[in-house]
């Protein structure tokens, strides 16, 4: 095989990795992937590095740490290896710094062949021999060879537990708990393989046969019905949406994290053995199971999550349906609502006919956001067999005008009913269609009677109260929504408070179809003008005290500049994780400067998303950047404040050398 097309060659190994600053060692693995041409952009591809730790802690413990992330700077999948010297900060489960690293790098689009090599990789890491040779690994190519030629092109499940597509439910005579289990993390590429690993190899020595779904990025073979039918119990190891999870009703299900399956995974197996002991015998068909026996959630930390699920499918539909109507807005004047339909009617050389195609596109986006709401609240509560009636819910509620409230209530009236109609016991002849055709048909048909007959009159005069009160918004009144708005924005940057702002002022949008009212576009402006605040503040406080943050914050605070600028406010998350107590109020009290401001200056907003991007969509332009730079100026005087503080000024061993300055002041 030529180095070409090798995952790792021994240019990209070092074994002597001599910074002790994780964000300095970072930089220089990525140097290394950039001299062989398998990054393009180095600064782009470390910002997508940062970004992903800011998500979680890739420290596995054991003295192993596996920075990864996928990137559209990466040419084709590759691995960095560095063993340092001195051991690197990754937050590890143990507390102990990481002396083998593994920069993982894949490209947005990588094939399959590749990814089942990184998946691989990821489950060999799990072994203790494997580690060990690569702490005694001598030369670069022993180590390069150890991770390419040991298993050249691995199935990402393993030949001894893997459940073939044909195979048959394993006989209750082999002995011992009989368990399934499903893992999956948002890239894909090692946490999902590594819990997978790491619970077959719990299972083993805890006496019991499992067999594993990974849901990653190199593909996942479904676990045979059969399989799952002669399960005692299921371990859900997933910071994702398992697919499918209607599969697993009836059995006794331990749901947690994917660090959780990687890090305590005896504890989740007998865990998950206990149940399975606990639980009343099973029949062999799904359909006719008892309800799961899992363990219990608060019930506001489950309905948290249900909105969430609906709110990330609902959030395309918002961007690109806004954004195209915001464009035609500009470019045909708001009298564009009004044009006739461009079929039959499209003139390739007039302006208009182009402004009336991008209105009329982004108004068929914006008609989905309620049903798409609704559908994914009822699917993340009882899986796809509540899409239909959650999506008919939703196309009923903009029907009767009940608009985005009504799709949260259809969201969660479909989930529920169809998650107890699926627990009812029914003859095996009717079990069959019970999914496709029972269970649809009687969820469609009660929520669209609860929602034409009962509920819809009463939503609807709710959302008309809403319109009315944003519509009668002025002085003081506006700037104390702005306020609030802006606070809920930066109180956890992206979190649940971030999505309800926003969800509350997208969905405003909808509330007089396709042409807002005044009142919703000044709720628009002041929550991305709250939520371009916290990250672009933060870049300013590294950029004028550089002193008061680490190497790894300043080179964070170079892409908070354009993840700011682009109404990005997770920009902000590694600041607020390292330091909550003195990034958090300061990133709240300048994100409610820039929404009061905002709402006192009546700027508007036609676009959902976009930052300084769509500047032109803005109405009081000029005002709206004031407002935005004020509330920076504040995020980043309070950072720099409380922090200095905190800490004496820098010796001069702490500051950065003058190469070091003149880079970061180009990159800059």
């Amino acid at each position: 095989m030529s180095d070409n097309g090798r995952l790792i060659t021994p240019a990209l190994v070092d074994l002597y990795l001599a910074p002790d600053d994780k964000a300095e060692a970072l930089r220089a693995l990525a140097q290394r992937l950039a001299a062989e041409g398998r990054v393009t952009d180095l600064d782009g591809f470390l910002a997508d590095v940062a970004a992903r730790e800011a998500q979680a802690p890739t420290g596995l413990g054991d003295g192993i740490g596996i920075p990864h992330c996928r990137s559209a700077h990466v040419t084709r999948p590759s691995l960095a290896f560095g063993r340092s010297t001195r051991g690197l900060d990754f937050d590890a489960p143990d507390g102990r710094p990481a002396d083998l690293v593994f920069m993982i790098a894949a490209p947005d689009g990588a094939d399959d062949a590749h990814l089942q090599i990184l998946a691989s990789l990821a489950r060999r890491l799990m072994d203790p021999e494997f580690t060990g040779a690569l702490r005694a690994a001598t030369d670069p190519s022993a180590v390069s060879a150890l991770v390419n030629d040991e298993e050249p092109a691995p199935s990402p499940e393993p030949a001894a537990t893997a459940a073939p597509a044909t195979a048959a439910a394993p006989s209750p005579s082999a002995g011992g708990p009989r368990l399934v289990a499903v893992t999956s993390c948002p890239t894909g590429i090692a946490h999902t393989y590594m819990a997978a690993r790491a619970l077959e190899q719990a299972a083993a020595r805890a006496g019991a046969t499992i067999h594993v779904e990974t849901q990653g990025s190199a593909g996942s073979t479904p676990l045979d019905p059969a399989v799952i039918a002669a399960a005692d119990a299921v371990i859900l190891a997933h910071d994702v949406e398992v697919r499918d999870r209607a599969r697993f009703a009836g059995l006794p299900t331990v749901d947690t994290g994917v660090k959780a399956g990687v890090n305590r995974a005896d504890e989740l197996v007998a865990e998950a053995v206990a149940l399975a002991a606990a639980a009343p015998a099973r029949t062999a068909e799904p359909a006719a199971s008892p309800a799961p026996v899992q363990r219990q959630e608060h019930w506001a930390k489950r309905l948290r999550g249900y909105l969430m699920t609906g709110v990330s499918y609902m959030i395309p539909f918002v961007a690109a349906g806004g954004l195209l109507i915001a464009l035609g807005f500009a470019i045909g004047g708001y009298t564009i609502s009004s044009a006739p339909s461009v079929v039959g009617h499209f003139d390739w050389t007039s302006h208009l006919s182009w402004a009336a195609l991008l209105f009329q596109t982004g108004a068929a986006a914006f008609a989905f956001l309620v049903p798409v709401l609704s559908g994914f609240i009822a699917y993340a509560i009882a899986d796809r067999a509540a899409l239909a009636a959650g999506i008919v819910g939703g196309a009923v509620s903009v029907t009767v005008g009940a608009g985005f409230l009504g799709g949260i209530v259809t969201g969660l009236i479909a989930g529920l009913l169809v998650r107890w109609m699926t627990g009812w016991k029914v003859p095996r002849a009717i079990a069959g269609i019970m999914p496709v055709v029972v269970i649809p048909l009687l969820s469609v048909a009660a929520v669209g009677f609860l929602m034409f007959v009962v509920l819809g009159s009463p939503i609807a005069s709710a959302m008309k109260g809403l319109t009315d009160w944003l519509n009668s918004l002025s002085g003081t009144n506006a700037i104390l929504l702005g306020l609030l708005l802006g606070a809920m924005m930066a109180f956890d940057m992206g979190g649940p408070l971030n999505k309800v702002a926003y969800t509350f002022a997208a969905g405003a949008l909808t509330t007089a179809g396709s042409v807002p009212d005044a009142g919703s576009l000044k709720v628009m402006a002041a929550v991305m003008a709250a939520g371009m605040t916290p990250p672009l503040g933060l870049a300013l406080a590294t950029t004028v005290r550089r002193r008061l943050f680490t190497r790894e914050e300043r080179e964070n605070g170079k892409a908070a500049w354009v993840l700011g600028a682009s109404f990005i406010t997770e920009g902000a998350i590694p600041f607020a994780a390292a330091d909550p107590l003195r990034v958090i109020p300061s990133a709240m009290a300048g994100s409610m400067v820039a929404g009061g401001l905002t709402m006192a200056f009546g700027s508007t907003l036609r676009a959902p998303h976009g930052g300084i991007w769509v500047l032109p969509l803005i109405g009081n332009p000029v005002l709206y950047l004031v407002a935005i730079a004020a509330g920076t100026v504040v995020t980043a005087g309070l950072v720099i404040l409380l922090k200095g503080l905190r800490r004496p000024a820098p010796t001069a061993a702490q500051e950065p050398d003058p190469a070091a300055r003149v880079l970061a002041g180009t990159a800059a």
